[in-house]
């Protein structure tokens, strides 16, 4: 079966079959890449002939990240971060309306241009939000966790957890 050509920015979702062989290529790929520091792939031709290619780790990384959600059938989408998206688009990204998203442009917590009567957002921009929020919402939850435990209302780290652990193994 040949592959099919995918435009940019257009999911590719996996069908069942290619679900199990991503699964399976997953496991092998995910091993490989924490026992190698130089990773290489064999290629083999239908005549048999053999190549083998040097990856650089980050996309070896990548490709192990992909597996990973195609094994579990979700879909797949590459997109350059240089990419210009829709405000639909880019509201698509972060999970929220479109009309949050014009909100966050016009307070300028997020830059855009105008082309005509539209704006344009580029996909860097959207990833640098999403990765300070991401960032700003986990230091409230760990400020929030640290709050509970002083206040002992019954929340444990996962610190105090390992060395509860620790001590129960040391103790038999």
């Amino acid at each position: 079966m040949l592959p099919s050509i995918h435009r940019e920015n257009e999911p590719f979702i996996p069908t069942h079959q290619e679900a199990i062989l991503a699964g399976e290529s997953f496991k092998i790929l995910n091993e490989y890449i924490h026992s190698s520091s130089k990773p290489t792939i064999q290629i083999v031709g239908k005549d048999k002939h053999k190549e083998q290619l040097m990856l650089p780790m980050s996309a070896l990384r990548f490709l192990v990240d992909v597996l990973s959600e195609m094994a579990k059938g979700n879909a797949v989408t590459l997109m350059p971060v240089h990419a210009e998206l829709t405000t639909q688009e880019a509201a698509d990204m972060l999970n929220v309306s479109r009309p949050f998203l014009v909100n966050l442009l016009e307070e300028n917590k997020i830059p855009y241009r105008m082309v005509g009567s539209r704006r344009r957002v580029l996909a860097k921009d959207i990833i640098d939000y999403k990765n300070k929020i991401d960032q700003s919402r986990l230091e409230v939850l760990k400020e929030l966790s640290e709050q509970a435990q002083e206040l002992n209302m019954g929340y444990v780290s996962r610190k105090t957890i390992k060395n509860t652990k620790k001590y129960r193994k040391s103790r038999t």
